[in-house]
């Protein structure tokens, strides 16, 4: 699949952290300080205008990561960015290990069933805690099964060249 143009959702910013300007991120990398690795940043905000942030230093803390961005200077700066999601395009991000997948490149894949039934696409993926979910949106009915990410009980095969992922999964469930 062509990565040009794509960006990946690491993180956001969810709040303040003191009152000089610090900022509490929360994560989506593994581990998750691996996002301070990763810049510049696109930095969006809930209207959807962005920026890119380049710069910005931080630290792991038990409670999460801490940074401190260029030109944020106060507890009032920092609070004002809680919510604003950090991207970064898709091609900056190492290729993944054998047998991993980042969730972006999932999404949007075409469904099919071992039987060769047509499920529809990947929309998203949610962690549980137990393992992880596909979300798959079936484009004609609207209809969405969510299946569990669990290899190869389940997903048999993902093929990103071909744009598909195979499913051993009942298609009235």
């Amino acid at each position: 699949m062509n990565d040009s143009g794509r960006r990946v959702l690491l993180g956001r910013v969810i709040g303040a952290f003191g009152v000089r300007g610090e900022i509490k991120l929360e994560s989506f990398t593994e581990p998750r300080a691996q996002i301070l690795n990763y810049q510049p940043w696109i930095l969006r905000d809930a209207r959807g205008d962005e920026r890119e942030l380049s710069g910005v230093r931080g630290r792991e803390t038990a409670k999460g990561i801490v940074a401190r961005f260029p030109e944020v200077e106060d507890r009032d700066a920092a609070e004002a960015l809680r919510g604003c999601e950090l991207y970064v395009p898709r091609a900056v991000l190492p290729p993944a290990g054998e047998g991993e997948f980042y969730w972006a490149d999932l999404e949007g894949l075409r469904v099919e069933t071992v039987e060769g039934v047509a499920l529809g696409t990947v929309s998203h993926m949610l962690a549980t805690g137990a393992n992880d979910v596909v979300v798959v949106r079936d484009g004609d009915d609207g209809r969405e099964r969510m299946i569990p990410f669990v290899r190869p009980d389940y997903v048999r095969d993902i093929d990103l060249q071909a744009g598909t992922m195979v499913v051993d999964w009942d298609p009235d469930f």
